[in-house]
C-alpha cells in the first residue's frame, strides 16, 4: 500500500470533573501548535474530566452531547480527521470509558468502549464503567486503525485480533500513572513489534490530585518498535509521517505473522 499519513498526538493534562475548562484547553492547544499538513489527530483518555474516576458520572454525555459536536466541528474546522481519545458516554442507562472516531466532514463514524476496566490501587473504574463489548477496528481513508483505551494495553489478546483483521495502526489513548514507566513503555513498543503495526501510545500528563500524576511520555512507535515521536511530560503536539509501504515491505522480509500456529493448547506433564 503506497500510503503516507500525517499522524499528530495532542499530550495534555486535563483539570479534574471540567468538561468545559478542558474543551476550552485543547482548542487552544489545537488552534496553536496543530501541523497544517495533519491527516489525523488522536487525543488522550477521559482528556473531558480527567482521571478522577468518582467524577465520571457526573461529566457523562450522550453520544449527541458537547463534546462530540466539539469534535465534529474541530475536524470539520481544520480538515483533519480524529480519534477522540475518550470521554464518559451514557448510553440505555449505563456509562461507558468511549473512544469517537470523526472524519474530515465532521462525521461520527463509530465509538470504542473501553474492553478492560482498571479497578486496581485505589482506582475504582468497573464501579462506575460498563465494560465494551467487543474490540473496533476503523478504516479511515484506506488505513485500518485497532481502537484500544489505556489498560486495554495489558492485554496482548486483542492487539492480536487487529492484527489478524488486518489493523494497519494499532492505538492506546490512555490517562497512565506516572509510577509506571517501565510497563508503558515496554507493552506499547511490544504490541508494535509483535504485530509489525504502527503504534499510537498516547496519555495524559501532569498532576491529577493529591500526590497523583500523569506520566505524559506518549509515543509513536513504528512497526520494528523504534519510536519516531515522542512527547515527555509537557502539554504539546507531536507528529510524524508514516510510510505504510515499508511497513508492508518489511512484512513480506520478515513473514512472523505467518507463523502463528491456529493452537497453543498446553499439554501439562505430572510428575509421579
Amino acid at each position: 500500500m503506497e500510503k503516507e499519513i500525517n499522524i499528530a498526538m495532542l499530550q495534555m493534562s486535563s483539570t479534574i470533573g471540567n468538561v468545559e475548562a478542558n474543551i476550552f484547553k485543547i482548542g487552544n492547544i489545537i488552534k496553536n501548535s496543530l501541523p497544517k499538513d495533519t491527516d489525523i489527530l488522536v487525543l488522550p483518555e477521559v482528556w473531558t474530566c480527567g482521571w478522577a474516576c468518582d467524577k465520571f458520572i457526573e461529566s457523562a454525555q450522550k453520544i449527541d452531547g458537547e463534546i462530540i459536536k466539539f469534535l465534529c466541528e474541530t475536524a470539520k474546522q481544520y480538515n483533519i480527521n480524529i480519534i477522540g481519545g475518550s470521554f464518559i458516554e451514557e448510553k440505555n442507562e449505563k456509562y461507558y470509558n468511549s473512544c469517537p472516531v470523526i472524519d474530515r466532514n465532521g462525521k461520527l463514524l463509530t465509538t470504542y468502549s473501553k474492553n478492560h476496566l482498571y479497578s486496581y490501587y485505589g482506582c475504582d473504574e468497573g464501579k462506575y464503567i460498563t465494560k465494551g463489548d467487543s474490540p473496533v477496528m476503523v478504516n479511515i481513508e484506506g488505513v485500518n486503525y485497532g481502537l484500544t483505551i489505556c489498560y486495554d494495553i495489558r492485554f496482548p489478546e486483542i492487539y492480536r485480533a487487529y492484527a489478524n483483521a488486518g489493523a494497519d495502526i494499532l492505538v492506546n489513548c490512555a490517562a497512565w500513572g506516572a509510577n509506571k514507566p517501565i510497563p508503558w513503555e515496554m507493552m506499547t513498543k511490544s504490541r508494535a513489534i509483535e504485530n509489525q503495526c504502527f503504534m499510537i501510545a498516547l496519555t495524559q500528563c501532569g498532576h491529577i490530585r493529591n500526590e497523583e500524576y500523569n506520566l505524559g511520555e506518549s509515543r509513536i512507535i513504528d512497526y520494528k518498535g523504534e519510536e519516531i515521536a515522542f512527547i515527555k511530560e509537557l502539554e504539546g503536539i507531536a507528529s510524524a509521517k508514516i510510510s505504510l509501504n515499508e511497513m508492508y515491505q518489511f512484512r513480506q522480509k520478515c513473514t512472523i505473522l505467518k507463523d502463528i500456529k491456529d493452537n497453543y493448547e498446553v499439554k501439562i506433564l505430572c510428575k509421579r
